[in-house]
Order: structure tokens, then C-alpha cells, then sequence
């Protein structure tokens, strides 16, 4: 007779479908992949109203799940009165009775064999004495209290104020977490070593995952149609246009560093292609030799007939997925420390780095002025995405870690 499937609760901050973003590629890689071993039990949240289309997508990977709305001015407002206290304002923000409702119910019906947490916030709902027999484990995936300090770093008074508030009091909260559950996991070794390495961590119960690419996906040899004009030199961005971090990167490319560009190749576009673009990456679309796309069907027809990919990233924490992504169409990529920060990629061979303006701006020109380099650094990458980062190869310490043992 077959062994009974082990049962998993797994709490994730945002819908983990559509794989589309940042977070939910991650989120949703680990519970296709945890779903061949466990019969998962999803609890989660949606912040945007077309995701709840999904729900039926989910079906696929869980035995059971529970979606509550998120929205984003209410969440604000519940966050408001952390102020006055000693916590960090993101528990309240995703703070839900609906959902702490069902999974008492489901920890009352079924006896999990373990916990998975993707995202701090949501460890408050498995914390305390009532959990503290459970199995629990946590992929942080960032070291976020870094980078609300880089927020704090770019804004005035009082925005610094709230942002290194939070950044204290999250870290503090996210040391709570670690010293409760029984293993703690990061993105990539160089998050997981940065977490270790804080006073009070117990740094024997910090790990890593690293992500990885659907590189049968992310395929450079298929044929995609041209959406650019043939006589135009594309330079492409690629991400969520409504994140702060990558409005500040494109805003800072467009402003400071694409002018030099446009000056050596008049025929130079900057393409911005991404969902939701805030005001300030709109106004970018004044600007000479930039396209802001919003959000487009698919983004691999763009990345294909690129004639390189930039990540200007100047805030950033964790593993940048559009680097990735980039490297696996056997794109150059031209990106600041801070956006190859936790990528095994070799520097300025499998992917350029440089940080400052002129230097950002040399690297472009110089591959715009030699296709051959950059077609071969585009290669050198696509070997490095597939020996280095296939989701099944980084998942595969997820099992010993939820099974109790390492």
C-alpha cells in the first residue's frame, strides 16, 4: 500500500499565479515543485483584482486553498497605528481575520507535517506557543530590513524617518521569526550570509535557495515577432513598472546615462516594458529615445529582438530575476553591482557590471558598437543559466529543510 502524501501548510504574501512578477516567479516555482511531494495547503492574498481570475490555476497544485483581498489603502490605514508602537508596520498591513480564520480551522482538521512561510509578514499567523510543536520554516527570500534602510538612504524627513523605523523594527521581528522556526532561507548565499552574520541570529539555521530560470521558456532559438522598428538599436528594461526600485533604476538610465548613449548612436531606444508604469516612469516617455511600453502580452518578444537588456537597479536586495531571465534569452546584460549583487555569474564575461554613470554608459556604447562581443556574452550567459540555474537543481533543499532534517 502507497505511503500517505505528507500534508504542508504553505502562507504566501501575494497569489503566487501568475508567475509574472518578481515574487510570485519564486513563490509559484516552489509550490509547483513542492506539489509533486506534498499535498499543499495555500493560504495567501490579492492585491490585484485581475488576479482573482487565477484561482481556478491553483487547483492544479493544492489540495486546498484560501485567497483574501488585500487592499492597499485599508492595509495603509491598518498599518497606521504601528507607528505608535515597537513593530514593523508591514504585520499589520497584511493582517486578515478571514485568513487567520482558515487556518485554524485547516491546523484543526489536519495534522501538517510542515510549515512553509514565504515573506515575514506572514509568520505572524503560525507564531506562538500554539505553533511551537509545528515544523516551521521560513524563506525570508530577502533581507528586507536592508532595503527599506536604501529607501531611507534616498528619501528627506519624515519619509527617512518611517522608512529606517521600519527597517529597525522588521529586523527585530525577523530575528523573532528565525529564533522560532527551525530553519530560515534566503534567495542566494550572499542574503543568507548578510542574515547570518547580525547579532542574535543563529546563523547553523540559515540557508539558502537560490532561484532559478524555465529555461525551456526562456527559449533564444524560438521565433518571435519583431515589435520594434528595424532600424532602431533596442535597449530593453524589463519589471514591474510600480515598484519603486525599478522606477528609480529606468528614471536614472533615461536621465543621466542614455543621453551619452544617444550621442555615439542617435539610433539608440530605450524600452521600458513593464505592467502598471507609475507617474514618474510615464513622464519618462517625454524624453528623447525612450518607449514606455505598460504592460504588453508577453515580454519575450522584447527581450528576443533586444539588441542588449540593461538593470540599472541602485536599490536592490535578493537575486534580480530580469537578469536572469535576460542571460537565458543569451541577451548581454549590461547591470549595477547592486542588480548583480547574489548572481554566480562571472563579471564583465558573462555579464557587464559597472556602476557609475559614464561607466554604465561606456559598456552600452561599447556593445552597441561591437554585436559580435555582445552576441557571444549572450551565449556565455545562456550556458550559465543552464548549468547554474534550473528551478528543479535550486529547489532541491527545500525537501531536507521541511522534512526535518539536513
Amino acid at each position: 500500500m502507497a505511503a500517505q502524501q505528507k500534508k504542508l501548510l504553505y502562507l504566501v504574501h501575494r497569489i503566487p499565479y501568475p508567475p509574472n512578477k518578481g515574487d510570485k516567479i519564486r513563490s509559484f516555482n516552489i509550490l509547483k515543485y513542492l506539489s509533486q511531494h506534498f499535498q499543499v495547503y495555500l493560504g495567501t492574498f490579492i492585491d490585484d483584482a485581475h488576479d482573482w481570475r487565477y484561482l481556478k490555476d491553483l487547483e492544479t497544485y493544492c489540495q486546498d486553498f484560501y485567497a483574501a483581498p488585500l487592499k492597499p489603502l485599508q492595509a495603509k490605514l491598518r498599518s497606521l497605528p504601528a507607528l505608535l508602537g515597537r513593530g514593523p508596520m508591514s504585520i499589520p498591513y497584511y493582517n486578515d481575520a478571514g485568513l487567520r480564520a482558515w487556518i485554524k480551522a485547516q491546523k484543526q482538521q489536519h495534522d501538517f507535517d510542515a510549515v512553509l512561510v514565504f515573506s515575514s509578514a506572514m509568520a505572524q499567523y503560525v507564531m506562538g506557543h500554539e505553533w511551537a510543536h509545528q515544523h516551521r520554516v521560513i524563506d525570508f527570500v530577502d533581507v528586507d530590513s536592508d532595503k527599506w534602510l536604501q529607501y531611507a538612504a534616498t528619501k528627506s524627513w519624515p519619509m527617512n524617518w518611517v522608512y529606517r523605523r521600519e527597517a529597525n523594527t522588521l529586523l527585530t521581528f525577523d530575528k523573532r521569526v528565525a529564533d522560532e522556526f527551525e530553519a530560515s532561507l534566503f534567495v542566494s548565499a550572499k542574503e543568507a550570509e548578510l542574515f547570518a552574520s547580525m547579532p542574535g541570529v543563529d546563523e547553523v539555521k540559515v540557508g539558502h535557495a537560490d532561484n532559478g530560470v524555465d529555461i525551456d521558456y526562456f527559449n533564444p532559438d524560438a521565433d518571435y515577432p519583431n515589435p520594434y522598428d528595424g532600424d532602431e538599436q533596442v535597449i530593453v528594461f524589463t519589471g514591474a513598472m510600480d515598484y519603486w526600485a525599478n522606477s528609480d533604476a529606468v528614471s536614472w538610465f533615461a536621465r543621466e546615462v542614455l543621453p551619452e548613449v544617444c550621442r555615439q548612436h542617435p539610433a539608440a531606444k530605450f524600452y521600458i516594458v513593464g505592467s502598471n508604469p507609475s507617474r514618474q516612469v510615464q513622464e519618462l516617455a517625454s524624453l528623447a529615445g525612450v518607449k514606455v511600453t505598460g504592460s504588453v502580452k508577453e515580454i519575450l518578444p522584447y527581450l528576443a529582438h533586444a539588441q542588449l537588456v540593461v538593470a540599472p537597479m541602485r536599490i536592490a536586495r535578493g537575486v534580480q530575476n530580469k537578469v536572469l531571465e535576460a542571460m537565458a534569452m543569451a541577451k548581454a546584460v549590461v547591470v549595477t553591482p547592486q542588480g548583480f549583487d547574489g548572481i554566480t555569474a562571472e563579471a564583465n564575461n558573462e555579464v557587464m557590471v559597472a556602476e557609475s554613470t559614464q561607466a554604465f554608459a561606456t559598456a552600452v556604447t561599447e556593445l552597441l558598437n561591437q554585436p559580435d562581443k555582445a552576441a557571444q556574452l549572450g551565449q556565455v550567459a545562456r550556458k550559465h543559466i543552464e548549468h547554474a540555474y534550473s528551478w528543479d537543481n535550486s529547489l532541491q533543499v527545500l525537501l531536507p529543510h521541511l522534512e526535518g532534517s539536513k
